[in-house]
């Protein structure tokens, strides 16, 4: 009789332990650990992603009444605003490569053959040079020899042009303190590169015998 009063006793006390145990668990206060980025309220993030909508998403009205997106609307006006060129100005690219040079569109249509040709890098490094050329802000011309150098003269990159050793001599002398002149022997044998490679290979393409038969049809 004794040990059962004692056993009953006994689980009276180990269940108000427990009952003692859940209260304190459940007065203890919430710790909050904050997430190393917080989430955006909904409001928040509905204005983000409005506004990191791209152009091109935007659906326009053209002048047929058919929706375009704003890309293509983009393209088509750059299209109507960009002339082919006449029946003339092909004639000149033909008579010297200086004269092709001369002409926006003949510079855009070598630099497309070029491409054709996997030796886009020395038109655009040509190109550059000339812009360099135009600027007299020393700050400026630093800049831009810099970029010049690593984006066609490195070794690294992937745009490297063909320059002789003697020329890329040259260069690392004159990337010490640089100037709109920096890149002239380099560009100038580029330039002979072209001239005496790519030029003619362009003017005996489909791409320039198409340009001419479509020009002389319009004109």
């Amino acid at each position: 009789m004794l040990s059962l009063q004692m056993s009953s006793s006994t689980r009276r006390q180990s269940s108000t332990s427990n009952e003692n145990d859940v209260r304190m668990r459940n007065n203890r206060p919430s710790v909050h650990v904050p997430a190393d980025s917080p989430p955006s309220s909904p409001v928040q993030t509905g204005e983000r992603a409005s506004r990191a909508c791209c152009f091109c998403c935007i659906t326009v009205k053209t002048t047929n009444g058919k929706p375009e997106t704003g890309k293509d609307t983009k393209l088509t006006m750059l299209n109507e605003v960009e002339e082919p060129p006449t029946i003339e100005e092909l004639k000149l690219w033909g008579e010297s490569f200086e004269k092709l040079l001369r002409c926006n569109a003949g510079k855009k249509v070598f630099k497309e053959f070029l491409r054709s040709e996997y030796s886009e890098e020395n038109m655009l490094f040509w190109l550059a040079c000339e812009d360099l050329k135009k600027d007299s802000n020393p700050e400026l011309v630093e800049e831009k020899a810099r970029l010049i150098y690593e984006d066609y003269i490195s070794i690294l990159s992937p745009k490297e042009v063909s320059l002789d050793s003697r020329v890329r001599e040259v260069i690392n002398r004159n990337m010490v303190d640089p100037t709109p002149n920096t890149f002239d022997e380099a560009q100038l044998q580029i330039f002979t590169l072209m001239h005496r490679d790519s030029y003619p290979r362009f003017l005996n393409s489909q791409a320039y015998k198409r340009l001419i038969q479509q020009a002389s049809s319009s004109s």
